[in-house]
């Protein structure tokens, strides 16, 4: 089994609203549990003692900038004509493929669909991710060698 139907698991599990799959073969095993409607509630706790600080150090922004609704909504009005690329996995985001390399793409760079565009390592293997839109990177949402979640926002695409 290879990365590509590991991740169309993930996907199918994801959409099929079950809490947990095992697939085992001679060689190979693999568990992929998902968060159901009766047991978010136990995700939600971790969540809000980790925005909890983004919460304080954000604090004084809103205070000193009365203006800003007016920008953020027009921002916002902006990023929904990108496509994003989202993290097909949990894991650590990289945008080299190792530390002597260059990095996968640059804000400003054209992507086709296919292209690599980062690598997100997962239990010390290394997962290319591919984008599955052609356009041009207009944003890099996360910093390098950070962790992410499995569906969130990597990058934006404009895809004109």
């Amino acid at each position: 089994m290879d990365i590509k139907d590991i991740q169309n698991l993930i996907k199918f599990v994801s959409k099929a609203e079950v809490s947990e799959v095992k697939y085992k073969t001679k060689d190979f095993e693999i568990t992929i549990k998902t968060p159901l409607a009766g047991s978010e509630v136990a995700y939600a706790q971790p969540a809000v003692y980790h925005t909890a600080p983004q919460q304080m150090a954000a604090a004084p922004a809103p205070a000193a900038t009365p203006a800003v609704p007016a920008q953020s909504t027009e921002a916002a009005s902006d990023d929904s004509k990108y496509v994003t690329i989202k993290s097909p996995m949990i894991g650590t985001f990289y945008r080299k493929p190792s530390p002597d390399k260059d990095v996968f793409v640059n804000v400003g760079d054209e992507v086709s669909n296919g292209k690599v565009v980062c690598v997100i390592e997962a239990m010390k293997l290394f997962n290319q991710i591919e984008s599955e839109v052609s356009g041009k990177i207009v944003k890099i949402l996360v910093d390098d060698a950070t962790p992410v979640e499995y569906d969130q926002p990597l990058f934006l695409v404009d895809p004109s």
